[in-house]
């Protein structure tokens, strides 16, 4: 007998706003009778568009309350249902462990709600941290390849996946936009916050060199335009003159775990919705 799954729905709308929404779709979710358990909303006046994440238990025929729902509001809304459960995700680095290490440890205690399936590499160094959480790894060589080889190999591993997320994990290529395109709002990326400042190489050294007093790091969608996408986390941290430019990457390194952590969290269980280019969370 089928283990019957009792992990929360959630609802997920976002439509033109008007009175009476969130009566329209409690009232909805009453018809099917289930039993609502939380529920957040949000108008964004500059656009007039407003965002609803309600989870509900209870068992319901998924297309007909989608339909039931979406036919009580304004034209074009967007109706999502899914459930709370672990999401299908490969986590793509370069030769940085501080990040895929924290990934790995929060996976192997639950604490993402995400299964990790597989880890890809440009460089083959942080193998043998991944065969320790017995997870495979791919090694996808870009030497003297294209950018455009190089990706069509990394997709034909992916496609053994087909994962509903990807994790950039200090992940030091930039992918190109039909990469992109192919995983639209399924792309995670971390980075230092000093951007613009700071571009390329050794971002410590430089940022120590003009004296900053805060470090931090913002997780955020990836999308065509590099390290523009909708931010989805950030935090900052103090320093001061005594910190050497050794201690300002060490800093960094810390606070990068923790925003992509805190980002992977927030997305991977649905409380995150794009509005343009910036986001509605639920937190």
């Amino acid at each position: 007998m089928a283990e019957r799954n009792t992990s929360p729905h959630i609802l997920l709308v976002e439509c033109a706003d008007r009175p009476g929404l969130v009566h329209e779709i409690t009232g909805e979710l009453f018809r099917h009778g289930v039993n609502v358990v939380g529920n957040q909303e949000f108008v964004d006046r500059p656009t007039q568009r407003f965002f609803m994440r309600t989870e509900f238990d209870g068992e319901v025929e998924a297309a007909a309350l989608v339909e039931g729902v979406r036919a009580r509001l304004p034209a074009g809304a967007e109706v999502r249902l899914s459930r709370l459960e672990p999401k299908r995700v490969v986590v793509l680095v370069s030769r940085e462990h501080h990040c895929l290490g924290d990934i790995l440890v929060r996976h192997a205690f639950g604490e993402l709600n995400a299964r990790v399936l597989a880890v890809v590499g440009n460089h083959a160094t942080l193998e043998s941290l991944v065969r320790r959480f017995d997870l495979p790894f791919h090694h996808v060589d870009a030497t003297n390849r294209s950018r455009e080889a190089h990706e069509a190999a990394v997709l034909e591993v992916l496609d053994r996946y087909q994962p509903e997320y990807l994790v950039l994990a200090k992940y030091m290529r930039i992918l190109s936009p039909a990469f992109v395109a192919r995983f639209p709002r399924r792309i995670v990326n971390i980075h230092h916050s000093f951007l613009p400042a700071f571009v390329g190489a050794r971002p410590y050294h430089q940022a120590f060199e003009r004296g900053v007093k805060i470090i931090g790091a913002t997780a955020h969608f990836v999308t065509e335009a590099l390290d523009e996408g909708p931010i989805i986390a950030q935090q900052v941290i103090p320093v001061d003159h005594t910190h050497t430019a050794e201690d300002l990457q060490r800093a960094g390194r810390d606070i990068e775990q923790l925003v992509l952590a805190r980002a992977l969290k927030l997305v991977f269980e649905d409380r995150v919705f794009l509005c343009g280019r910036r986001t509605v969370i639920f937190d």
